[in-house]
């Protein structure tokens, strides 16, 4: 059911996401999961960059000339155990920023983020353009059914550039997820109603709409991550695209369409809003929760 706001919940909503932009996030009673992030004593980390040479997905490994990790290793080419979602995304002479992992003496990259120069700009940008969106907007950051969609700037799973202007002309199914998501309700749930709703529209012949999943956790859900988050589900990614990208554009897009995210440590609390928006970039349709079918919104679609 779509949600109405008085203008007085609208007021208070708009300043609820606003402080959410200054603070860590803000917790909603229902809906919420959280996740413990895992801690291994036996491992070390470092910040790496680097180019990447190839991609031996037989062996599964990535070949990198990396920069110097001031203090424990010098600038030089090796290999590194990555994983499929990586290894399918990685591109000869690409620039990369990771995470460098030691574990009992054999070396993998996680994290792995594109780095080169047109991207950072790209992503940067956009992340200035949503803030500044924000700050106008002000006390009505929230954006209510029949307004405009925020643009944004992010990654998809391929590690591609993708801004809103990418889907006009054609409708877009939204949804916010994270890949550890462990209650089966949350993420999980909303994921395979996003398929289900995926097939009916293509049995129902619906073309012209695109689905899309913004990661509440893009610390962790690099487009790597969510590649083999996709793949290991067997999603049809030909018109689902898995967003993800710089925290701070993440946190303003969330804000202004009312998703609460709440950071604790190693856990994350959230709510949960699936969105129809319409050719034009208008919000038609909205429903929070993971309770719903795929007749909630395949008749608007059509």
């Amino acid at each position: 059911m779509t949600p109405r706001y008085s203008f007085a919940a609208r007021f208070a909503l708009g300043a609820l996401m606003a402080a959410m932009l200054a603070a860590s996030g803000c917790r909603k009673a229902a809906d919420t999961a959280s996740v413990a992030a895992p801690a291994n004593p036996d491992e070390k980390r470092y910040p790496l960059k680097g180019e990447i040479v190839r991609a031996d997905l037989e062996r599964k490994v990535l070949l990198v000339t990396h920069e110097e990790i001031p203090g424990y290793m010098p600038s030089m080419t090796m290999e590194f155990k990555a994983s499929p979602g990586d290894l399918a995304n990685a591109k000869p002479g690409q620039r990369i920023r990771a995470e460098m992992v030691e574990h009992r003496g054999e070396f993998s990259l996680e994290k792995i983020w594109p780095d080169d120069s047109v991207t950072v700009r790209a992503l940067d940008a956009g992340a200035k353009a949503l803030a500044q969106d924000s700050a106008v907007r002000g006390k009505e950051l929230y954006r209510e059914v029949g307004e405009q969609a925020p643009d944004f700037t992010l990654l998809d799973q391929a590690g591609r550039t993708v801004s809103a202007s990418r889907f006009r002309g054609k409708k877009v199914m939204m949804n916010f997820i994270f890949t550890r998501c462990p209650v089966a309700t949350m993420c999980p749930a909303s994921t395979m109603k996003m398929s289900a709703l995926q097939q009916a529209a293509k049995q129902a012949g619906v073309t012209d709409v695109e689905f899309v999943s913004v990661s509440l956790d893009p610390d962790y859900d690099t487009p790597g991550v969510l590649k083999d988050y996709a793949d290991a589900r067997g999603l049809d990614l030909s018109n689902w695209s898995f967003l993800t990208g710089p925290d701070a554009a993440v946190r303003h897009l969330l804000a202004q369409l009312g998703i609460l995210r709440e950071f604790e440590g190693g856990t994350i609390k959230h709510n949960l809003a699936t969105l129809l928006i319409d050719a034009n970039g208008r919000i038609i349709h909205r429903v929070d929760g993971s309770q719903w079918g795929t007749d909630d919104f395949l008749p608007k679609m059509r």
